[in-house]
């Protein structure tokens, strides 16, 4: 089963794991992305296109799956303004063994980053500004192509 949503409401973990959870697979791996204070970001602004983030967000998600035989991808991603510790992202894959679980999901949160259509902005004491995707996220995204 896959499930994608893109939401401004906090991420509920257990919920969502548990969700994975009831499918009866043999592993599951899962990854939570928190928002950093880096460079005294107070606020990590999230923006999206309705519809075309979805998209975008499943077929990553059907990739994986038909990639490793995934039995679930759960991948919930946040919009909005979001707080230094708060979650931003949570993607979980099911599987029959641990390795396929663990591939699959180091390769959904790779290539989130690199190719999943989010505008970031960050807000500082001294002002805000527009964040690009860094170099090691394109190189880390490329391994799994």
């Amino acid at each position: 089963m896959i499930r994608v949503t893109v939401q401004r409401e906090p991420i509920d973990v257990a919920a969502a794991l548990a969700a994975v959870e009831a499918d009866g697979a043999g592993a599951i791996a899962s990854f939570t992305g928190l928002v950093r204070a880096d460079d005294g970001v107070s606020i990590l602004e999230l923006e999206h296109y309705p519809g075309m983030t979805e998209a975008a967000l499943t077929a990553l998600a059907e990739g994986a799956a038909a990639r490793w035989d995934l039995l679930d991808v759960t991948i919930v991603h946040r919009v909005g303004p979001m707080r230094p510790g708060e979650r931003v992202v949570f993607v979980a894959t099911a599987a029959r063994h641990r390795g396929a679980a663990l591939e699959a999901c180091a390769s959904l949160i790779d290539r989130l980053k690199t190719e999943a259509p989010f505008w970031k902005r960050e807000v500082t004491t001294e002002g805000s500004r527009w964040v690009e995707a860094r170099g090691g996220d394109e190189d880390a995204a490329a391994r799994w192509r």
